[in-house]
C-alpha cells in the first residue's frame, strides 16, 4: 500500500521544514505532495528545495487559490493507494497515519477519519469547539451519520474514490464537502482518536469565523443537491 500525502502550504514557514521531517519519519510506502498556493514568505522557496529530495513532489499556484484548490491540485497529483490531507502546521502528529490506516488493512473499511475529540489534545478556544461540535451535529442530523470531528484535517480515502468526486471547494469547505460526497455515497466512515495540538491565532491560524458559515451552508447545499 502506497500513501499519497496532500500538504497544502501557504504562508507557513516557521513550521514547513519540521512538518515535513516528521512526515519523513513514518516508516511508510508514501509520497508527499506540497501544493505551495502563492505563499510571499518565504515557503515557496522552502518547498523547493525539499522538492530535490526523492519523494517529494512540489507544485507551485501562480496566484493564492484557497486551501481547498491546493488540496484538488494534490489531488490530481497523487498516486498513491491512499491519500490523506496534512496541514503545513504542527497540529497534527504525522505518528497518527499508521492508526489511521489500520482500519483500512485489517478491511474494516474504506475511509477513515481521526478524531481530535476521542484523543489526547490540547484544548482549543471555547468558540472553536461550539463551531466543531455544532457543524459536526449538523452533519450527523442531514447524513443519518454519528461522527464525532467532522472539520478534522486527518482523512484517509482510496485515492480513486477521491479523484472520482467532483469537488468544488476553494478555501476552507473542503472538510463538509468531500464528507456530504462520501456520506451520500452511502459510505460509513471509520473514526479513530488522534492526538491534536491546535495552534493560536498569533502562531498563523487562518480559519475565522465566516469559514463557519460557509461550512454549514456547504452541507446544506450538497444535502439538497447532490
Amino acid at each position: 500500500m502506497k500513501l499519497s500525502i496532500i500538504i497544502p502550504v501557504y504562508n507557513e514557514k516557521p513550521t514547513l521544514q519540521e512538518l515535513v521531517n516528521r512526515v519523513q519519519k513514518v516508516k511508510l510506502n508514501k509520497e508527499i505532495i506540497l501544493v505551495d498556493d502563492a505563499s510571499t514568505d518565504g515557503s515557496r522557496q522552502i518547498v523547493k528545495k525539499l522538492a530535490q529530495n526523492p519523494g517529494i513532489k512540489a507544485i507551485f499556484h501562480d496566484r493564492n487559490q484557497g486551501k481547498g484548490m491546493a488540496i484538488r491540485t494534490g489531488i490530481k497529483h497523487s498516486q498513491g493507494d491512499y491519500t490523506i490531507i496534512q496541514d503545513a502546521d504542527l497540529e497534527y502528529d504525522p505518528r497518527d497515519y499508521l492508526k489511521l490506516l489500520k482500519p483500512i488493512q485489517d478491511d474494516k473499511a474504506q475511509v477513515v477519519y481521526g478524531s481530535r475529540f476521542t484523543g489526547e489534545h490540547r484544548n482549543m478556544f471555547f468558540w472553536h469547539w461550539v463551531a466543531n461540535q455544532a457543524l459536526t451535529l449538523i452533519t450527523n442530523v442531514l447524513y443519518n451519520t454519528t461522527l464525532s470531528d467532522m472539520e478534522t484535517c486527518y482523512k484517509v480515502f482510496p485515492t480513486k474514490l477521491l479523484k472520482s468526486l467532483k469537488l468544488n471547494c476553494r478555501r476552507f469547505e473542503f472538510e463538509p464537502e468531500v464528507t456530504a460526497k462520501i456520506l451520500r455515497q452511502g459510505i460509513r466512515i471509520y473514526e479513530v482518536p488522534i492526538s491534536y495540538a491546535g495552534r493560536e491565532y498569533s502562531e498563523g491560524k487562518k480559519i475565522a469565523w465566516h469559514d463557519g458559515i460557509i461550512a454549514l451552508f456547504t452541507l446544506i447545499r450538497y444535502r439538497i443537491f447532490p
